[in-house]
C-alpha cells in the first residue's frame, strides 16, 4: 500500500456575498475532488488544538501524526531545519518577512506582508545587506524565499529568554495599524530595535529604488515573528513504519519533513503562489512513491491568495489544484496500471500497486479576514481498493456541516485513521 497526501493550504474559506453566498471551494470547479469525494469516506477535521495560533506550522503538523500540544515549539526552527540551519538547545529562531510598511502621519500601516511577492534574488541582496550591518556575534541573518528569512539570536546567559516575546505574523495585520503589534514582552528592545534599525538600511537600498520605479512595492522594514526553539520529535517512520518524502515550495513545510525524516524533494518551478509548478509537483510525487510509501504534497497558492484578500486568484488556485495537482497524481497513477484488472502474477511492473489518497486544507483562510482560522476543514480519504457511496456530490465545506460523516476532534489522530497504523502494528481495533 502506498499514502498520497495533498494539501491545498488555506483551500477552505467561509461563504461571500460576492458569490452569492458561496465559498471559493464551492464556486471553483473542481470535478477530480468531487468526484472522489463521492466515493470515498468525507469527514471533517480540527486540526488546531485549542489554545494554540491557526497556523501552517501547528496544522501541518497535526496532520502529518503529531500532537502540536506536544510537539510544537514555533514556526521558525522549522524553516530553519529546512534550510539546513542546526539550532544549539539555547539559540531562538525567527521568522523575518520583508514586509511593506505605509507611514502615513503619525501611523505606521502593514501595507504589503510580503513586499509584492518579492523575487528571492531581489530579497537576497537585501538580506545580504542587512547581515553586513546588523548581524554581530549573537544575531544572524540567513536568506530564504521571496520574502521569506530567518533570524537567529544566541541568548547569552542571563539575557532575555526571546521565545517568550509575543509576536504577531504580518498577514494576520494586513491593512492595519502596526504599531500596536510590534513585539512586547521578553526582549522587545533588541527586537523593536532591529526592526527599526532595517527600516533606515532598507529605505534607499538599490533593490527599492528599482521596484519604486517599476510600480512595485518596495520592502521597508524587516518583521520578526514565529519564534522558538528546536523541536524534539519521532521520525514518522517511528511512529507508522513508512519511509516518506515530501514536496513544498515553503520552508516551512520543508522543515516539518526534515524533523519527520522525511527526503525532501525540490521541485524545479515552485514558487508558493499561482504560478508554481503544479504538474511538476503531481509529477515528482507520484514518481518517488517508486521509492517511499508515503509522500506528502503541500501547495500554498489558496493560502496566499487568501491572505492578499484576492478572491479570482483563491478561485483559481484551488482549480489548478484540483486538475493539475490531484487530476495529474490520478492521471499518473492510471497511466502505471492501478485501475485495470490485476493479471494473475500481480500488478504489472509499471504499476505501484494499491494506494490512498488524502485530500484536505490544512487549515481556512477566509479572503473577509484575510488571515487564518480555526473552524474544522473537510477531508477525503480515498483508497484505490474499493469506493464507498459517501452521500457526497462536492468536495467542500458542506462536509464540515454534515452531522453524518466522521468528525475528528483531535486533528493528530487523522493520519492513524489514514494509514490504519493499529491494523498495520497487528493489533485490533
Amino acid at each position: 500500500m502506498k499514502f498520497l497526501v495533498l494539501i491545498g493550504d488555506g483551500m477552505a474559506d467561509r461563504p461571500l456575498e460576492a458569490l452569492g453566498g458561496l465559498t471559493p471551494l464551492q464556486m471553483a470547479n473542481t470535478p477530480n475532488m468531487d468526484r472522489l469525494a463521492s466515493e470515498s469516506l468525507v469527514g471533517s477535521v480540527l486540526t488546531v488544538p485549542e489554545g494554540l495560533p491557526p497556523g501552517s506550522d501547528v496544522a501541518n503538523l497535526s496532520i502529518l501524526g503529531y500532537d502540536p500540544r506536544l510537539y510544537y515549539s514555533g514556526r521558525a526552527p522549522l524553516e530553519a531545519a529546512s534550510m539546513g540551519l542546526s539550532l544549539q538547545p539555547q539559540d531562538v529562531a525567527f521568522r523575518c518577512n520583508l514586509v511593506t510598511l505605509k507611514f502615513d502621519g503619525p501611523s505606521t500601516i502593514m501595507e504589503d506582508y510580503s513586499s509584492g511577492h518579492i523575487t528571492t534574488g531581489e530579497s537576497g541582496m537585501l538580506i545580504e545587506t542587512l547581515k553586513e550591518k546588523l548581524a554581530d556575534h549573537r544575531i544572524s541573518f540567513y536568506p530564504g524565499v521571496s520574502y521569506r528569512h530567518l533570524m537567529v539570536i544566541k541568548r547569552d546567559e542571563g539575557a532575555a529568554d526571546y521565545a517568550a516575546a509575543n509576536c504577531t505574523p504580518p498577514h494576520d495585520i494586513s491593512g492595519r495599524e502596526a504599531g500596536p503589534y510590534y513585539p512586547s514582552g521578553s526582549g522587545e528592545d533588541l527586537l523593536i530595535e532591529l526592526m527599526d534599525k532595517s527600516r533606515e538600511i532598507l529605505k534607499d537600498h538599490p533593490v527599492n529604488v528599482e521596484r519604486r520605479k517599476q510600480g512595485k512595492n518596495p520592502a521597508t522594514s524587516i518583521w520578526l515573528w514565529g519564534q522558538g526553539k528546536r523541536p524534539d520529535m519521532p521520525a514518522f517512520k517511528e511512529k507508522y513504519g513508512l519511509s516518506g518524502a515530501l514536496i513544498s515550495a515553503v520552508d516551512l513545510t520543508k522543515g516539518l519533513g526534515v524533523y519527520a525524516g522525511f527526503r525532501i524533494i525540490d521541485v524545479p518551478g515552485v514558487t508558493g503562489y499561482i504560478d508554481t509548478n503544479y504538474v511538476g509537483k503531481a509529477r515528482y510525487g507520484v514518481d518517488a512513491l517508486r521509492d517511499v510509501d508515503f509522500v506528502y504534497i503541500h501547495v500554498e497558492a489558496p493560502d496566499e491568495a487568501g491572505h492578499m484578500g484576492k478572491m479570482d486568484d483563491k478561485i483559481r488556485a484551488i482549480e489548478d489544484f484540483d486538475r493539475l495537482v490531484v487530476g495529474g497524481v490520478l492521471e499518473a497513477l492510471d497511466n502505471r496500471g492501478n485501475n485495470g484488472p490485476r493479471s494473475p502474477s500481480g500488478p504489472n511492473d509499471n504499476s505501484i500497486g494499491d494506494y490512498r489518497i488524502l485530500i484536505m486544507p490544512d487549515h481556512a483562510t477566509p479572503l473577509a479576514i484575510k488571515t487564518h482560522s480555526r473552524e474544522p476543514v473537510p477531508f477525503i480519504i480515498y483508497d484505490s481498493r474499493y469506493k464507498v457511496n459517501s452521500g457526497q456530490a462536492t468536495y467542500d465545506e458542506s462536509i464540515v456541516a454534515r452531522t453524518d460523516v466522521v468528525k475528528i476532534d483531535a486533528g493528530f489522530t487523522l493520519m492513524d485513521r489514514f494509514v490504519d497504523y493499529k491494523q498495520t502494528a497487528g493489533e485490533k481495533h
